[in-house]
Formats: C-alpha cells, structure tokens, sequence
C-alpha cells in the first residue's frame, strides 16, 4: 500500500463552513502548519494540514457534502499549554486539563465549527 507523505491508513477529513477560518485555527489553535490549498475560485477544494505525525484534509462544506461535526483525539506534547492555545484561538473548554485514569492528561475543547478535540499528553511510556 503507498500513502502519501504524512498520511496515515485513516485520515480525518473536514467539511466545514468558511474553510478559510477553519485552516486558521488548525495552524493557530492547535499548531498546525498547512501544507496545501487547491480552490476553486475562492471555494477552497481540498486543505491539507500538518498536526504532528498526522495530515488533516479540509474543504469547503457544499450542497454535496453538507458540514459535518466529528471528535478527534489529538496527542500533544503539553496538554495544559495547548489547551491554552486552543482556547486563545476560539475554542471552548469542555473539560478541564486533568490527569485520567489511563495516563493521559487530557482536556476537550470545541471548535468553532462545532468538532471536539480531546488534547492528550500520554504520562507514561507504553501501553494503557
């Protein structure tokens, strides 16, 4: 099997409402940095952002492909600063940053486009 660079088997895809402002807070709220952009005229077609490890594809919601909310569990390397950093970009909290039961230190927020994030810093080396 060929994937692409940064891509992994399973690759979240967002359709959204005012793609534009979504790609700005990947890169601003949780530190992502875009990697591509096709539009068609000013309708963005397909974005591909870098979050970590992984690429995130984003375009503009349409009659076809209406807007969709999805959850998402991003792994960080400080669950605490980016919250802080989610929030300073627009999220809302949903949780507060805690330490779980499973080893992760982990809090929610939601986009303004209505998708949650669980930000998770793993506490220990291994499995759960």
């Amino acid at each position: 099997m060929r994937l692409p660079p940064g891509f992994n088997t399973v690759t979240a895809y967002f359709f959204v409402n005012d793609a534009n402002a979504y790609i700005d807070f990947l890169v601003k709220g949780l530190g992502g940095v875009e990697v591509m952009r096709h539009k068609n005229g000013d309708h963005i077609t397909n974005a591909q952002v870098r979050l970590g490890e992984s690429t995130v594809m984003v375009s503009e919601a349409s009659t076809e492909y209406p807007a969709m909310q999805s959850a998402h569990y991003l792994y960080v390397d400080d669950a605490d600063a980016s919250m802080n950093m989610a929030l300073s970009a627009g999220a809302i909290s949903i949780m507060e940053v805690e330490n779980m039961p499973y080893n992760d230190r982990q809090g929610g927020i939601k986009d303004s486009h209505g998708n949650i994030w669980w930000l998770s810093e793993r506490l220990v080396e291994g499995p759960y």
